[in-house]
């Protein structure tokens, strides 16, 4: 449903609304928000509530810092686990500068700008996540442990799964959000859950994504649970991937779809997978931006190490789902949940349109287990590997005019510089590992 500002002042009026959370991201997808009055709605849906962008990590510096939100009503949701009297509302907002341009280092603003490059071209992204996550017991002072609640494996039911009635609660919360849940089961590792939504424009499902992950910890907390998004919180057993399900419509039919080609894949779909393929070694460093991880997309665990492509096959990185017809996609492996949606979808999906526009043919489909094949069988195929590290990744981002390009020179300088700073603290670490293996031994 679109709104109107008009629309939106009239259910807050009707619903009665007290207080609106205008939020909004930082650049590594951190949701931030500033509450206001209802008596403010109207103000803030003319763009005129302003904040200091200098606070926000990545952003400006202090004497650039007036910034402006401009919510948008299409964004409007009541939280449903507040009261009903005296009800909460949010609005997701664009920020802008003071001069009232948009402001470049908006994540939102970023994946905006890369949407409409696509729409130029005739296209539209349509995406649909696999979200994973643990739940994890809290000590008793509220903070994280690694006891999960559970000893479940792959679509396990109670009593084995007692994360369930959790997960139910989710599911029940997103849908009174606006949310068309298709699917939620325990997943393979002990306390790890999925639900998946309905997929949706690239913006819409940016969207959806931070608000997703907002309500799974707001419930689990409820439910006396803490929920992680964290890639790979338990060594030795599967971590969290967001598979990233993507198409390009183009005059509302599937620009992936050809009953004629092969593997009834158009021209356009394969130019796509062509286009992720090269840069995905840059799309990588946003994709899964942190040094955690790094320790996910390793063999062995399901996770997707080797550039390659498929049809059913899930040990490449992309994957293409059966159904064709309206359902036709690829499924983007090697996404998790700690990245900033805004960012990951724009950077997707610039290197797929780069792929169209420079009609990039990708590699032969790789119709084998790519785990079960030696290094030397490997290269033989020509199917090389992902980054193994952060640092890894950074440098081929550094190098990648079309991932970077999608960014922005705002976004992805500050990105490098906060990520380097990250890189730098974890190494001046000394970490238990090291510590079993060398302390006795030297």
């Amino acid at each position: 449903m679109r709104y109107t500002p008009e629309d939106v002042v009239r259910l807050a009026r009707e619903e009665d609304v007290k207080f609106i959370r205008l939020q909004f991201t930082d650049i590594f997808g951190v949701l931030k928000n500033l509450a206001i009055t209802v008596d403010q709605l109207e103000k803030a849906l003319s763009g005129e509530i302003m904040f200091d962008g200098s606070s926000i990590e990545g952003f400006v510096r202090i004497e650039e810092s007036d910034m402006y939100f401009r919510p948008d009503p299409n964004t409007f949701a009541i939280y449903p686990w507040r009261p009903r009297e005296g009800a909460v509302a949010r609005l997701i907002c664009d920020v802008y500068n003071a001069d009232g341009t948009p402001f470049a280092g908006d994540p939102r603003q970023v994946l905006r700008a890369v949407a409409c490059d696509a729409l130029d071209m005739g296209y539209i992204m349509n995406v649909g996540p696999e979200l994973e996550f643990f739940l994890f017991h809290a000590d008793d002072q509220g903070r994280p442990t690694l006891e999960t609640h559970d000893q479940a494996g792959y679509f396990d039911l109670s009593p084995v799964d007692l994360g369930e009635n959790a997960r139910r609660d989710m599911v029940l919360t997103l849908e009174r959000m606006g949310f068309e849940i298709e699917a939620s089961h325990h997943e393979e590792a002990p306390g790890q859950h999925e639900i998946d939504f309905k997929y949706s424009d690239a913006l819409d499902t940016a969207d959806k994504i931070v608000t997703f992950k907002m309500v799974v910890r707001t419930i689990a907390q409820r439910h006396g649970l803490h929920a992680t998004f964290m890639p790979k919180p338990i060594t030795g057993v599967n971590g969290s991937g967001m598979h990233t399900n993507q198409s390009l419509a183009a005059e509302g039919e599937n620009a992936f779809y050809d009953p004629e080609g092969d593997r009834q894949l158009s021209l356009v779909a394969r130019w796509y997978i062509g286009g992720l393929l090269k840069h995905i070694r840059a799309v990588t460093a946003v994709t899964n931006p942190t040094v955690n991880s790094y320790k996910r997309l390793v063999p062995d665990y399901e996770a997707p190490v080797y550039i390659a492509w498929a049809e059913k096959n899930r040990s490449p990185l992309i994957r293409i789902p059966a159904k064709r017809g309206p359902s036709t996609r690829i499924e983007l492996r090697n996404p998790d949940p700690s990245c900033n949606p805004y960012l990951a979808l724009a950077v997707m999906l610039a290197a797929g349109l780069d792929g169209v526009r420079n009609k990039i043919e990708p590699p032969p489909a790789a119709d084998v287990n790519l785990y079960r094949l030696s290094e030397a069988e490997r290269e033989a195929l020509g199917v090389t590997s992902l980054p193994s590290s952060l640092g890894e990744a950074l440098g081929e981002l550094r190098s990648d005019a079309v991932v970077r390009g999608a960014l922005g020179e705002h976004v992805y300088n500050k990105f490098v510089e906060a990520k380097r700073r990250e890189l730098d603290s974890y190494q001046a670490q000394v970490h238990p590992w090291e510590l079993e293996t060398y302390l006795a031994r030297y």
